[in-house]
């Protein structure tokens, strides 16, 4: 098993997801940080901090220099950052050191590869939205087509009462819409330059510093946060944060299905199923197994970022380097679960005849609680009783192999206790709850 399955030429198709794992490259990474310094030179330049001719220079240079990831290491191994080995490699390519001495003026290596992070992360969020808002609309419609489709709720992993397929499918979007209205706040927060320099006070650009940091923010399309946030990493921990509760609900959705899919009770076909190297007959359920697996391990990365959180003084360097291990792992796993929810959300069909077949066992316990509402209903005896005469009932059922609808009417003969025994009849707020997700989930702003 490599280090990091989702870079590995054998897991790619299982973990991997292409369109994010462009972002979290070493190519990335050094395109992003020449896009910083190449505007921080650029607004340096004409507001007097450096030569305006050499901001233009720097910022031209930034978009036409290669610099090759491979020669960075071994500065980087010493140093614990890239740009002092990329700013030196990019004067070094330039070969103009009458302007290329002012690149990387006043800023530090926190300011250069945070902002830089920041771009990334906002392709990042954009795809996630697209995905995020693509799968709820799957979603709805599912639970919409199937509002009023009878199937066994279970707590405890015992059949309990009779819900709906739409309604349990609307469970596992409800929590996709919250995530998706908390995207707009994650983006204000997240997408904010970093231009503190080297304790956080700007005090190598002098007065016009504030200026700077707020026309480089307005170059890049960010938000000027107004001081330093090297060590206040709410920021990242919020994103973090909202990454974990999303693969966990989305880990939800996966654990259901794979009940929903077991042998024997087999109420849906997911549309893409694994085999087995041994058992020709196994239809195993990979792509739910997979949202659950990178539930559980988004939420693991994100009490690492979590502790790291826990910033020393100005900046700290060990709790910076903790985020840099988990940070790119938690994107990577969430876009990837996003991919495969929407997958599943397209290709889930519900077995209708199993799904019937899964509220009635023989046995008709299922419709205990209505039996003892029915009981009340129809003034045959109070809540109480009612309660303590079905369950003695259930147990005389259990005892004969009797089925209980046949024991409650020879019992109560006169009562209609039909409805109390009818699966359509005992869906309650289900199929509104379905549909009232639909009508969520096709909002216009959604699309």
């Amino acid at each position: 098993m490599p280090a990091t399955p989702f870079d590995s030429a054998i897991y790619r198709d299982l973990f991997r997801d292409e369109e994010t794992g462009r972002l979290f490259d070493d190519s990335s990474e050094i395109r992003a940080i020449l896009t910083v310094e190449g505007e921080l030179a650029r607004v340096q330049g004409l507001r007097g901090v450096i030569p305006e001719v050499s901001g233009e220079a720097i910022h031209r240079a930034c978009g036409e220099i290669f610099i090759d990831p491979a020669a960075l290491a071994p500065e980087t191994g010493k140093n614990a950052v890239s740009v002092p080995a990329l700013v030196e490699a990019f004067r070094e390519a330039m070969q103009d050191p009458e302007h290329s001495r002012y690149a990387h003026w006043g800023a530090t290596s926190q300011d250069i590869m945070e902002t830089g992070l920041v771009l990334r992360l906002r392709e990042f969020l954009a795809i996630c939205e697209s995905r995020l808002s693509s799968a709820v609309s799957s979603l709805g419609n599912l639970a919409n087509i199937h509002a009023e489709l009878p199937m066994a709720a279970r707590t405890y992993g015992q059949a309990a009462t009779v819900t709906s397929f739409g309604a349990v499918v609307a469970g596992w979007g409800r929590p996709l819409l919250r995530h998706l209205d908390e995207l707009d706040r994650i983006r204000k927060c997240i997408l904010t330059v970093s231009l503190s320099g080297a304790a956080g006070t700007l005090s190598a650009m002098g007065p016009k510093g504030p200026q700077v940091r707020a026309d480089l923010a307005e170059a890049l399309g960010l938000a000027d946060p107004g001081s330093s946030w090297h060590a206040e990493r709410d920021r990242i921990a919020r994103l973090s944060g909202w990454m974990a509760e999303l693969c966990v609900s989305l880990g939800k959705m996966g654990e259901d299905l794979i009940l929903m899919n077991q042998t024997g009770r087999q109420e849906l076909s997911l549309g893409q199923v694994g085999g087995s190297s041994t058992m020709p007959q196994k239809s195993n359920p990979v792509l739910p197994s997979l949202l659950v697996a990178l539930a559980r391990h988004a939420v693991a990365l994100n009490g690492a970022i979590s502790g790291a959180g826990i910033h020393r003084e100005q900046r700290d360097g060990t709790a910076w380097l903790v985020e840099w291990l988990a940070l790119p792992q938690l994107c990577l796993a969430t876009a990837r679960s996003l991919a495969v929810a929407g997958d599943l959300a397209c290709g889930v069909v519900p077995i209708r005849e199993n799904m019937l077949a899964g509220i009635d066992n023989g046995t008709g316990f299922i419709h205990a609680e209505a039996l003892s509402f029915a009981l009340v209903s129809a003034r045959v005896m109070p809540k109480p009783e009612a309660q303590l005469a079905v369950k003695a009932l259930c147990k005389e059922a259990r005892s004969d192999g009797a089925h209980l609808s046949d024991l409650a009417k020879s019992r109560w003969p006169d009562a209609n206790l039909d409805d109390a025994f009818s699966p359509a009849t005992q869906l309650g707020t289900a199929p509104a709850e379905a549909r009232s997700f639909a009508v969520a989930a096709a909002r216009p702003a959604r699309s």
